[in-house]
């Protein structure tokens, strides 16, 4: 297993160096992630979620790690170019922009809004900003809103299909926990609270030993290709931000439910024969419709380890332990470029290479570098961040 010393080395040699070189765009402003595998842009368009992932990114580790200029100054054009062009008049954020920041694609989700929460959360902390930890918190709002009230957005299902996904709670504990460790709890505490519950009663089927990936309104199973098919690598994500919750408000019965969801996800999603975490696996064991479930994406990989890696620091289990040395040992051997920096994204079953592309609308500077960020702070080479102790005034 890496050590922090040396998952910091990678972060700051390695990683952020080829999305700073390659990817931020010194003309227009924002970073361009559709990257091949040395670094040449592929396509100029700009993914919204990448450009405040990498904001958060970059303040993250000015927080912890110290400023450097060439970090400042990618953050500066990536989070300058996110809020000239990312919202939409209505408020609402875009999903894809052209070059120049042009709208050319609305989802109809929110996560857009989560990461620019996160975001600006981040760099409210790093900055000493009031105004903008207003608006990380106003927008944290707007989320939770949307996700709980009809109406507030369109909705994805009639009232003939209706589900719960599990990516609205998760996503929800991880944005507050970002705010409780930048500009504080207070309203983030409480939306953790809420949605690391709504996680374990809704989501977790102890029967069937099993993470939903989509519930039945009030938990359950939907009898339904979709509500049988489940998604290994965000449950393990769930666990770890589940396991950090259980730590931060020092509650047993979510540690236990951090554990169920390292465990049971592994038993159905590393792949035995390759290794591996699976995209997709059918609860009942059949197939499923996802024509990827079997490929290896880099980010499963990634929030395996930091599963494995959180739970097995609370509970001091051996066979945890284990886990997060055979995630992490499958994921470099596999996903790594021995001749350029970064992870190639998508592997086949066995592992060998899909596509050499290191970026797209989807891959950027998240997954890889925010699980070298917590091997590093886990293992005490680096300080937790903590919350500022408030905006500087002039």
């Amino acid at each position: 297993m890496i050590s922090g010393e040396r998952a910091v080395e990678i972060l700051t040699e390695e990683v952020l160096p080829f999305w700073i070189g390659n990817g931020v765009d010194r003309e227009h402003g924002g970073i361009s992630t559709c990257l091949d595998r040395d670094g040449t842009v592929l396509d100029h368009d700009k993914g919204v979620w990448q450009q405040f992932r990498f904001a958060w990114l970059l303040a993250r580790c000015e927080r912890v790690l110290g400023r450097r200029p060439e970090w400042t100054e990618a953050l500066d054009a990536v989070l300058d170019f996110g809020l000239r062009h990312a919202f939409d008049d209505d408020g609402r954020m875009f999903f894809q922009l052209d070059r120049l920041g042009r709208p050319v694609r609305r989802r109809r989700y929110v996560y857009s809004e989560c990461f620019a929460s996160m975001a600006l959360a981040e760099v409210a902390a790093l900055r000493g900003d009031a105004e903008l930890a207003d608006r990380a918190r106003s927008l944290l709002r707007f989320v939770r809103r949307a996700m709980s009230e009809p109406g507030v957005i369109p909705p994805k299902f009639t009232e003939h299909r209706v589900a719960s996904p599990l990516g609205h709670p998760m996503i929800s504990l991880g944005v507050a926990q970002v705010h409780r460790s930048s500009i504080g709890g207070g309203e983030a505490d409480g939306v953790a609270a809420h949605a690391a519950r709504e996680i374990a009663d809704v989501f977790l089927r102890p029967e069937l030993e099993a993470v939903l990936e989509v519930a039945a309104p009030g938990g359950g199973r939907l009898e339904h290709l979709e509500g049988r098919q489940l998604n290994p690598g965000h449950a393990l994500e769930g666990a770890w931000f589940m396991m950090a919750e259980a730590r931060a408000a020092g509650d047993d019965a979510l540690a236990t439910a951090a554990v169920n969801m390292l465990e049971w996800s592994w038993r159905r999603g590393w792949d035995r024969v390759h290794g591996g975490i699976l995209n997709f696996v059918d609860l009942d064991g059949g197939p499923t419709s996802a024509y990827e479930h079997d490929m290896k994406f880099w980010w499963p990989q990634c929030e395996a380890v930091l599963a494995a890696r959180h739970v097995h620091a609370t509970t001091g289990d051996p066979g945890h332990l284990d886990m997060a040395r055979r995630a992490e040992a499958w994921a470099f051997r596999h996903h790594a470029d021995r001749a350029h920096p970064e992870w190639f994204g998508y592997l086949h079953r066995d592992g060998s290479r899909s596509s050499r592309i290191k970026g797209n609308l989807w891959k950027g500077p998240f997954h890889l570098p925010r699980m070298l960020l917590e091997i590093a702070t886990l293992d005490g080479t680096i300080d937790p961040p903590r919350p500022a102790d408030g905006p500087e005034r002039p």
